[in-house]
């Protein structure tokens, strides 16, 4: 099956074109194509192979889940042209990412492991186990880097730094609570527990919108409700709908990110279990069956649906 690695389409109107690590975004005088690749990143770094249908996963998550909170925080979303593509506004993003957790894993449980008892200037409690639930949501942002890593930030630096305003920042804090409490809700119907999750804010006109995706596996982590409490108890690994084992498999084969570590090969088979992985998470999560778009020619498909979008908008 076709990837989209990369996509340098030069459509009518557009007036910029962004590489980020997942995304390509084009920029539009009055919005901005996001065109989701299947290129797949961990510990920041873009791995050298695509994976495929992945892109599609993302793009298809997003579309539902920003529809689903839209009564929460209006957001970036004005069309899908097509199963890896989303038009939306464009806006003045805020340079953090509002990071909320709702168990101890990943990032915050290395963290805990290591012996620090704070994250992002929020306190946790002695004797917590990994995956244990935490007492209540806790948000641990981070700033967001164009090139390398993302780091840890608390509160009280974004302000003191002025990187956001006081009465902006506490309205993002509410619409990330908000979010992840409906995003837990529609995942226990689906018999999963969203374990954590990031959101990214624009502004425009004085107005804060939703941006970027929501609730997809780049972003987010779910475990299986049904087997967590016994797992817990019996110190056992919990099942996960995320991207957390792919970084598993990189840390097992000495890959973190870091200076002088090579990504290990990257098989077609590795590729497609992991591409296995990502339509399972679609499914569990939304409740649908995944139909892979028409991929013989994905980089012509997007051309064309884009194409005809913009034509209609005029």
């Amino acid at each position: 099956m076709n990837v989209l690695k990369e996509s340098n389409f030069s459509f009518k109107g557009q007036q910029s074109l962004y590489h980020g690590k997942v995304r390509d975004v084009f920029g539009f005088e009055d919005g901005l194509l996001m065109i989701a690749s299947d290129r797949i990143s961990a510990f920041d770094v873009i791995l050298p192979e695509a994976i495929p249908c992945k892109g599609q996963v993302l793009n298809q998550i997003a579309e539902k889940f920003l529809k689903a909170t839209a009564d929460i925080v209006p957001n970036w979303l004005v069309a899908v042209p097509d199963p890896n593509a989303t038009f939306g506004l464009k806006c003045e993003t805020f340079p953090i990412e509002m990071v909320v957790r709702g168990y101890l894993a990943g990032h915050a449980w290395r963290e805990y492991k290591s012996g620090k008892r704070e994250v992002c200037g929020v306190a946790l409690p002695d004797g917590l186990k990994e995956n244990d639930r935490l007492p209540t949501p806790i948000i641990t942002p981070t700033t967001k880097a164009h090139e390398g890593h993302d780091e840890d930030i608390s509160r009280e630096e974004i302000l003191k730094q002025g990187i956001v305003v006081e009465s902006k920042y506490l309205q993002l804090e509410k619409y990330t609570l908000a979010l992840f409490q409906r995003g837990t809700e529609i995942a226990a119907e689906q018999n999963l527990i969203l374990v954590d999750t990031k959101y990214e804010f624009g502004e425009k006109d004085g107005v804060i919108y939703l941006i970027d995706e929501i609730h997809t596996p780049d972003s987010s982590r779910y475990f299986y409700k049904d087997t967590y409490s016994a797992n817990q108890e019996k110190g056992l690994p919990q099942k996960q709908l995320s991207k957390e084992f792919v970084r598993e498999w990189l840390i097992a084969n000495g890959f973190q990110g870091k200076e002088g570590q090579s990504v290990p090969e990257m098989t077609p088979e590795k590729c497609q279990e992991i591409s296995i992985r990502y339509i399972e998470l679609y499914e569990k999560v939304t409740g649908e069956v995944f139909v892979p778009a028409n991929n013989v020619d994905i980089y012509k498909r997007i051309e064309e649906n884009v194409n005809s979008f913009l034509e209609k908008r005029g």
